[in-house]
């Protein structure tokens, strides 16, 4: 396990961590019972299943 050497400052460490940015998930159409929808790519077999309902 990597075992930091010094310790990292406040502003240091919440200057890398403001670096990190949330992405939009990729959405792909499902047509499910004559219903088109944009889902995301990991609940796409979800749906297509019919886990998953398509809401209006």
């Amino acid at each position: 396990m990597a075992v930091p050497k010094f310790k990292m400052s406040r502003a240091r460490t919440h200057s890398r961590r403001s670096q990190w940015k949330a992405h939009n998930p990729d959405l792909v159409q499902v047509t499910v019972r004559g219903r088109t929808a944009a889902v995301p790519r990991r609940l796409a077999k979800a749906y297509q299943r019919g886990l998953l309902e398509i809401e209006n």
